[in-house]
């Protein structure tokens, strides 16, 4: 999509700084933050975030 970290964060109302965390593993997103990330990508949201068996 083009999007950058900042461009993300300033959608969903959060800093870059959590985008980056998400995107490295380092911090899950509440349910919130999550399905509005799917949203914005048009995407499931067991497309974006799968829970490790």
């Amino acid at each position: 999509m083009g999007l950058r970290q900042e461009d993300i964060a300033i959608k969903l109302g959060v800093t870059r700084q959590t985008i980056n965390a998400i995107e490295n593993n380092k911090y899950n997103p509440t349910l919130e933050l999550a399905m509005r990330l799917a949203k914005l990508f048009n995407t499931p949201v067991e497309e974006i975030f799968r829970l490790d068996d």
